[in-house]
């Protein structure tokens, strides 16, 4: 069986605190099976069992939205294309604080632009489809507030440090069949 990573947005951010055992719970619930999370920042692995990808994002979506009482954008990712994140390595190992803004569809040129409009010597941007690379270097700050970093990240989106995206790649590799 495939895994299916969904990354959430919202979840032990601010008043939105959800234990995670609560949140396996919740998702077995829904019909799906092999429900993981990895670390207390809304990651839920499921297993694909035939489902696309968009679908299970839906279903969480809609789902946790009635349970939690608040919207929960989810952002659901194979392991192929976790693969992808971590292999497209676009700073070389430059020193900072590295992120990846997961998001629902790939931007316009035109949104790519805006973004990479925004590179200072603080900070750099690569865009590679649906996922936003993001650096902070060494000894800066972003100047992005979070109005701005959802207008640069092109609508809903929810970033993870690229050591938690590795990580996940690490434990759920590519299927080989």
């Amino acid at each position: 069986m495939t895994q299916l990573v969904a990354f959430l947005r919202a979840i032990n951010v601010g008043a939105h605190n959800v234990k995670m055992d609560h949140l396996r719970s919740l998702v077995i619930g829904y019909g799906l099976s092999g429900v993981e999370t990895f670390i207390a920042s809304g990651n839920v692995i499921v297993d694909g069992e035939q489902r696309e990808p968009a679908d299970v994002e839906s279903l969480l979506e809609t789902r946790l939205e009635v349970d939690l009482g608040y919207p929960v954008a989810t952002f659901v990712r194979t392991p192929a294309e976790l693969a992808n994140v971590v292999a497209l390595e676009p700073f070389s190992a430059a020193p900072g604080r590295y992120y990846v803004t997961f998001l629902k569809n790939d931007p316009s040129a035109e949104a790519v632009a805006r973004l990479l409009a925004l590179r200072s010597e603080a900070e750099d941007f690569a865009v590679a489809g649906r996922d936003v690379h993001w650096l902070v270097r060494d000894g800066f700050e972003s100047r992005l507030t979070g109005r701005q970093a959802q207008w640069a990240a092109f609508g809903p989106g929810t970033t993870r440090n690229i050591t938690t995206v590795q990580k996940l790649a690490g434990k759920y590799p590519p299927s080989t069949r």
